[in-house]
């Protein structure tokens, strides 16, 4: 499998969670099932197999900005780190839906913070708190 077929088969196994959570948002076969558990340890599982794997001979390192740039020179180790913002971004997507599902918020009110969090993960997380206000987290 090359890396360009890998990264397909991961973006749509996120976006079939991503799918869930704003059809039914407040479903815990949605939000802790499938976008909070299954598919985030599918994608985690191979982003453990892709880092053991290239890691280790890879060039450059975490020490400066041009160390990481060599780092995801390389395809797989690239394609690594994306699979770290799939699988955390939408965790963090059911993580907010079971939170206010908990809180008795509407579902109108997570809803909006979904997509944002798909795009730009902390840019999501930080509109939900914010929209939380002085309510407890």
């Amino acid at each position: 499998m090359t890396p360009e077929a890998l990264f397909s088969l991961a973006n749509m196994l996120a976006v079939l969670g991503w799918l869930a959570l704003l059809a039914v948002p407040f479903r815990p076969a949605a939000n802790l099932w499938l976008a909070g558990r299954i598919i985030p340890a599918l994608l985690a599982a191979i982003y453990l197999v892709l880092i053991i794997w290239r890691l280790p001979g890879s060039d450059g390192g975490f020490g400066s900005l041009a160390a990481v740039a060599r780092l995801f020179a390389d395809p797989w180790v690239l394609l690594a780190g994306w699979l770290h913002y799939l699988c955390f971004d939408l965790f963090i997507g059911a993580w907010m839906c079971r939170h206010a599902a908990a809180r008795d918020l509407s579902r109108w009110r997570v809803l909006p913070w979904l997509p944002l969090t798909f795009l730009a993960g902390p840019v999501g997380l930080l509109g939900y708190l914010a929209m939380l206000g002085r309510r407890q987290p």
